[in-house]
Order: structure tokens, then sequence, then C-alpha cells
């Protein structure tokens, strides 16, 4: 560890000597204060949340992979799903072949990403699924930049993650799509 260097990354470093293919836990400390905001938070903010930031990553997968339609294919499902049009089979049926699909992938940043699709898309069902986007997303974000370089825009995502969540908080009722009984019953 070198002076100033902050502790998440220090273990982030010794994921990656080990070979760890996700780099974060969801405990990591850098989480601790969205972890707090997304256990405050209503379900459908954290949805909201979760699915927008799925919807950035599917665009990069995209541009990427063109005429692959997995990551696209969960979270128009688990939008669906969220609005009560599709049953959770269906959407877990999407979900989990995006995850395939992201054990297909040979770049790990890629299929890093892919799994941050399935895990937003997950949130739907369960509140818990919504950390593993910045765990996945930020394993991606480090094998693009090199553990060398990763430090400032990490530490931004995070802050980025954090203000998202926080608007979806105080918007969740602007949302004009609609929802499953499951979500509103729990608002």
């Amino acid at each position: 560890m070198t002076a100033g260097e902050a502790e998440w990354l220090v273990q982030i470093r010794s994921k990656l000597r080990r070979g760890n293919r996700v780099l974060f836990a969801k405990d990591n400390a850098l989480f601790a204060e969205l972890n707090d905001a997304l256990a405050a938070a209503s379900r459908k903010a954290a949805v909201l949340w979760a699915l927008e930031l799925a919807a950035a990553a599917v665009g990069t997968l995209a541009e990427r992979y063109p005429g692959e339609e997995r990551p696209a294919a969960a979270l128009d499902a688990s939008r669906a799903w969220a609005a009560g049009r599709v049953k959770m089979r269906e959407a877990r049926r999407a979900i989990l072949d995006c995850h395939g699909f992201a054990k297909q992938i040979a770049s790990p940043e890629d299929a890093a990403l892919c799994h941050a699709v399935g895990q937003a898309c997950g949130t739907v069902h369960a509140n818990g699924h919504a950390i593993g986007f910045p765990v996945y997303e930020l394993t991606a974000m480090v094998h693009r930049l090199g553990i060398e370089n990763c430090q400032g825009a990490v530490e931004q995502r995070v802050a980025h993650y954090r203000r998202r969540l926080d608007y979806w908080s105080d918007h969740y009722g602007d949302h004009r799509g609609g929802w499953a009984r499951f979500l509103e019953a729990g608002s």
C-alpha cells in the first residue's frame, strides 16, 4: 500500500493478483454510503435507478457486439416485469440468458459489464441485487483503465451512482410506466 492509497484500491490490487474475476465486494468500504442509501430507498426508486444504469451499459454492449440481443432483451423483460406486463419467469429467463452471454465473452471488461446488466435487472426481484451493478460495472472499469489509472474514475462513478439514486428517491413518483402489483404495494 502506498501513502494515500485508498483501502478499497488495496483490496482490488489483491484481488487482481489472485486472478479474481469480480474485483469488488458488495460490502467494500467504497460502497458504504451507497449501501445505506439503497437500504433506505424505496423499491421503486431502486428499480428505476438500476434500470437506468443498465440501459447505458446495454448501449455500450450493443456497440461492441452488434446483433447480440441478450443484454437488451434482459433489460426490456425487466422493464416489462416491473410494469406488470410479464411474469417473473419470463424476465428471469432473459436475465439468465444475459449472464450466459457474459460467460461467452472473452473480454473481462465486457463480461463484467454484461453481468452488471443482469444484476441491475434482478433489482426488480429484490433491492439486494442493486449493488451488483456497481460491483460489476466498476470491475469492468478497472479492466478498461488499469489499476494504476482507475482510482479517480471509480470514485467519481460511485458519486454518480449516489446522485442518481438520490434523484430517483425524490422522483420515482414521476415515473409514468406503471408498476406491477408487487412493486405498487411496496412503494
